[in-house]
């Protein structure tokens, strides 16, 4: 159980953000730095309670609309080996000291449990607050189960998203699940009312849902993450 404190972090998320996300391929750029505000978000739980893992929305309101994008990030206390590219920054934790933080869609921890949430196997929790459900994250999935432990990741990085490859292989737990390549397609760029299905429904095996705040203070729901027909 991931435990939420109430400290500070320096430089903040939102400052590591706003230098990191004019560098992506899928950021709606403006003639201004981005000015962020959260809009909502969630958290997944690391089994093993050594990396933290958070799906946050942030809403940029430097250009002429405000745009909100999804931002899956994982913090660790040391360097995770081979993920320089999805190094977002590091930051001073008030309690847990150097905190380095990642895009996660590079982190085989954040990606693990994402395939876990998928299948039912790990449950959503509020963005802050520790040992705190959110049900208001909802998942989809058909089609026979697969394992959750990853082999490697390859990411791609376009210009509306994010595509995850992922090779997993055979685990230990008794679900009868079996090696695969699975591909996470991750939305970056929120738009209200979008279908849950993303572009392709016939393309989706599942997707994850999520809420997240407007700046006008309505709520919205869209697909976060949608789960691809396994690579070949």
């Amino acid at each position: 159980m991931a435990v939420i404190h109430n400290t500070t972090m320096t430089p903040g998320k939102l400052e590591l953000l706003a230098a990191w996300l004019p560098t992506r391929p899928w950021y709606i750029g403006t003639a201004r730095e981005p000015e962020l505000t959260k809009a909502g978000g969630f958290r997944l739980d690391d089994p093993q309670g050594e990396v933290g893992i958070e799906f946050m929305v942030v809403t940029d309101r430097s250009g002429d609309r405000p745009v909100s994008y999804h931002l899956p990030l994982s913090y660790r206390g040391a360097p995770l080996g081979g993920a320089d590219q999805g190094l977002i920054g590091t930051s001073e934790h008030g309690v847990l000291g150097r905190r380095w933080v990642y895009d996660g869609t590079h982190d085989p921890v954040l990606v693990a449990q994402l395939l876990a949430l998928l299948q039912g196997r790990a449950e959503p929790q509020a963005q802050s607050a520790t040992n705190a459900p959110d049900p208001s994250v909802t998942r989809y999935f058909t089609g026979v189960g697969f394992s959750t432990v990853v082999a490697s990741t390859a990411v791609v990085d376009g210009q509306y998203g994010t595509d995850v490859v992922v090779e997993t292989t055979a685990g230990a737990e008794p679900h009868g699940e079996s090696a695969g390549h699975p591909t996470l397609r991750v939305t970056r760029v929120l738009r209200p009312d979008q279908q849950a299905t993303g572009t392709n429904a016939a393309e989706a095996r599942g997707y994850i849902t999520a809420g997240w705040r407007l700046p006008d203070g309505d709520e919205s729901r869209g697909p976060f993450v949608v789960l691809c027909d396994a690579s070949h």
